[in-house]
């Protein structure tokens, strides 16, 4: 351990956080989280009797080391989780043992979801939320949060007598309808999500809303869920959105002096588009506040018109995007990375100029990862030194710059991060979709079950699967009997329907 370092460590704090450990060069190459700061990070640079070969090796490259604080543990737990998805430090891949990152997995799609978790996610319908890095800690959060939004762990039996949970108030209690235990599973979600600031003050207005109907007996439960998610807060803060100190993100520092941008840019956000064939042609808007996904302000597009034409469709999301009711409602970005390269990023910049805007837009070329950049319109300038300084190049044509950089940069890392995100989420609402149109012609087979009736059966079955595992009483419930039984005689047919299409087809 060299003497510069030696002194930094004693301003090690002992709050909970993320710390980051470089080699000669810069690049970080291993995160880590702690409970104590202080302790974990020292820990690294006492006896390695008790080491590992593959810890001795990560020990021997750390030539600097950075931190940043957290409010509790569970920040620190999905904020190493962000940094290791972005930076993909080579030790965090060598040194992790042979379990995967666990997810938790709630299916809305049946009619009393259960929440568990995997390690392997499928694509069943269910919504996963995760990776998360350490599976104790998540599991631990969850079992807190129960208390105030009491869920099942495995499905129910149907008419079977209340379970022990139910009478500790940690799943629903009998009386409970389906629809009122989704509506608090959704309330959860928003938790896991960060919302946690605006379910308080939620719960608060319900609260004193009962209070003054005299429902006494409503406005206590609402105060106890409330007194549950302050003890909460005491113990751990459970969030999706985590933010570094502006300070410490090499990355954004670097973005500021590679594009002179007037300030750091808080607030990215970064665009794809899904679609096959021209058909369910959906946009993502994935949201990176200082420098990490802020998945509450995630939005999506369903284009009005359906084209083959990557162009138009960026265009529409764009110009959609900067309407001034949306302006208004989610903000303004400080800079725009379009998944694509020169033709997505002119489509882009048309539809901002149409609206009259100035934001910064860049592109990000998927094949060599570079860096688009239109010469009058991008509203940035390229700072050449900074180019050469980070061991990269610049090509350029009549109307586009394209910066080359090293992939291990931390600029190509961030903007990759923004770029799979878009993708990814993109793609994930383009398969929600397709499924939807898939189970919609199914229905539409059916006699006498028209548009409202469809929409209503696949809002809350959610799929024909789900219609099929339904009783017939539950159908009734929704939609009449006599709907129910026509239904019921056509879910039952199509099985044996499509044995015999399989035997038909198998026989040509």
């Amino acid at each position: 351990m060299n003497a510069q370092l030696a002194d930094k460590l004693k301003q090690l704090p002992r709050s909970p956080g993320v710390y980051f450990h470089k080699d000669i060069s810069g690049e970080i190459i291993y995160v880590g989280k702690a409970a104590v700061l202080k302790n974990r990070v020292r820990q690294y640079f006492q006896s390695s009797r008790d080491m590992d070969t593959k810890t001795r090796a990560l020990v021997a490259e750390i030539v600097d080391t950075d931190w940043v604080e957290t409010e509790s543990e569970i920040d620190a737990l999905f904020l190493e989780s962000e940094m290791v998805k972005r930076y993909m430090p080579r030790y965090n891949i060598l040194l992790r043992d042979d379990k995967s990152s666990l997810f938790v997995r709630i299916d809305m799609q049946s009619q009393w979801p259960h929440v568990s978790f995997t390690r392997n996610p499928s694509d069943d319908g269910a919504d996963y939320y995760g990776p998360f890095y350490n599976g104790y800690a998540v599991r631990k959060a969850l079992r807190y949060l129960r208390k105030t939004y009491p869920y099942y762990t495995a499905p129910p039996r149907p008419n079977a007598r209340p379970s022990l949970d139910s009478h500790l108030g940690l799943a629903p209690s009998p009386n409970t309808t389906s629809e009122e235990y989704k509506y608090s599973l959704r309330q959860l979600v928003r938790y896991i999500k960060g919302d946690r600031v605006a379910l308080v003050r939620e719960l608060e207005r319900e609260m004193k809303k009962a209070a003054s109907e005299e429902r006494f007996e409503e406005a206590a439960t609402l105060r106890n869920r409330m007194r549950n998610l302050a003890e909460l807060k005491r113990r751990i803060m459970f969030g999706d959105k985590e933010f570094l100190d502006l300070s410490k993100d090499a990355a954004l520092g670097d973005l500021v002096e590679l594009l002179n941008l007037n300030a750091t840019p808080k607030r990215i956000e970064g665009y794809d588009i899904s679609h096959m064939g021209g058909t369910n042609v959906v946009a993502s808007m994935v949201v990176f506040s200082n420098g990490v996904s802020d998945r509450s302000q995630y939005r999506k597009f369903k284009t009005k018109i359906e084209h083959n034409n990557d162009f138009y469709n960026m265009n529409e999301t764009i110009l959609r995007r900067f309407s001034p009711k949306n302006l208004q409602s989610w903000g303004a970005p400080n800079l725009v990375v379009i998944d694509g390269g020169k033709g997505q990023l002119d489509a882009a910049l048309k539809a901002r100029n149409e609206r009259e805007n100035v934001v910064p837009f860049i592109g990000l070329a998927k094949r060599e990862e570079q860096i688009v950049v239109h010469h009058a319109w991008s509203n940035v300038e390229i700072n050449r030194q900074k180019v050469e300084a980070l061991g990269g190049y610049i090509t350029a044509s009549a109307e586009f710059s394209l910066i080359n950089l090293p992939h291990t940069s931390h600029i190509v890392k961030l903007l990759q991060r923004i770029r799979d995100e878009s993708h990814r989420f993109a793609v994930s609402y383009h398969s929600v979709l397709k499924r939807k149109k898939q189970t919609e012609s199914s229905l539409e087979q059916i006699p006498g079950v028209g548009p409202a009736t469809r929409k209503k059966l696949i809002k809350y079955f959610g799929s024909m699967r789900g219609l099929a595992q339904a009783s017939e009483s539950d159908i009734a419930e929704l939609i009449g009997e006599s709907k129910a039984k026509m239904i019921i005689k056509y879910v039952d047919k199509a099985p044996h329907q499509a044995n015999r299409a399989k035997e038909t087809s198998g026989d040509a």
